[in-house]
């Protein structure tokens, strides 16, 4: 008997913006790697989540959600959407069971249509807060969306990743659809951001908890530096890790900051575990909080911000 040859690759969620992708990245990879909050527009990096199996390596894009863009953010973030789809070998689009399929969705899966020859698998997320008769109801309206727009669905997979149904299905329904081929990263690796991105990323996400209603976008976050404190013993290393928040106006400042700079220390000490679990040190965290005026809009910020 032959044995089954080894497939990798690429395979990246879309969807409108909260369908559930970032928590479906890190139910398939069992760790916290993207950032999930319950505001959309969250995800503003492509964060790669790695699913390793004896006879497969899975390597997942997580995309922001495309929208109808406002700013040049929002433009850019779009631009990368079709760049990492044209570049995957697989494309799972999230339409989560508690919402019904709207224009949003329609104007992606036509969007998916043009991509001819690439398997795209219907991901029906978000399984468990719906009936089984909404449910039933949904893939039927999932399946008739895709002839609508002459996108004939590889797959159409229900999923909870919050309830962890059907997720090793949908692994090994993506893993089919990849090429054979060598792994693409060591073993045991869980993603390829560079630290300063993840760590960042976990600092937006607990400000964004704090911050919810008041000031969504207007929110990035830069790590200026991690060092190792000095004149620590060794079996006690500390690390100090230095962060600017940036926000668009001064009255934003404010917010983040809040009364007598509590919720900057909320914000530190919610992120602070996360970080620390991630380097496997204790931790410093020294954030402050900057105005970038009207950085969504400025080509020049955005850079620096990273986009």
């Amino acid at each position: 008997m032959s044995t089954p040859e080894f497939r990798s690759g690429f395979a990246c969620f879309v969807g409108r913006p909260n369908a559930g992708k970032s928590t479906l990245t890190n139910a398939l990879v069992g760790e916290k790697v993207a950032i999930t909050s319950s505001r959309p527009q969250t995800t503003r990096h492509v964060i790669r989540g790695l699913v390793h199996r004896e006879d497969a390596q899975l390597v997942l894009v997580d995309t922001p959600g495309l929208h109808k863009p406002r700013t040049l953010l929002g433009q850019r973030l779009n631009d990368l959407v079709r760049t990492t789809w044209a570049e995957v070998d697989t494309v799972g689009m999230c339409l989560p069971a508690d919402q019904r399929i709207g224009p949003g969705d329609r104007f992606l899966i036509k969007e998916l249509a043009a991509l001819r020859r690439k398997p795209v698998i219907a991901i029906a997320t978000k399984t468990d807060l719906v009936s089984p008769a909404r449910l039933a109801e949904h893939l039927v309206d999932i399946a008739a969306a895709g002839a609508e727009a002459g996108l004939e669905w590889r797959e159409v997979v229900p999923v909870s990743a919050v309830a962890n149904d059907q997720v090793d299905l949908l692994a090994s329904l993506l893993i089919d659809t990849l090429p054979e081929g060598p792994p693409l990263y060591p073993e045991g690796q869980l993603t390829d951001e560079p630290e300063e991105t993840l760590i960042a990323e976990i600092i937006r996400e607990a400000a964004l908890e704090d911050v919810r209603d008041e000031l969504p976008h207007s929110l990035a976050v830069v790590v200026e530096e991690i060092v190792p404190r000095e004149d620590r013993p060794e079996d006690k290393p500390l690390l100090d890790v230095r962060a600017n928040v940036f926000v668009e106006r001064d009255s934003q400042k404010g917010i983040v900051i809040g009364k007598k700079g509590a919720r900057l220390k909320k914000i530190g000490m919610d992120s602070r575990g996360q970080i620390e679990r991630l380097l496997g040190t204790p931790v410093h965290l020294d954030l402050h909080v900057k105005v970038a005026k009207e950085w969504q809009r400025d080509p020049k910020q955005l850079r620096r911000l990273g986009f």
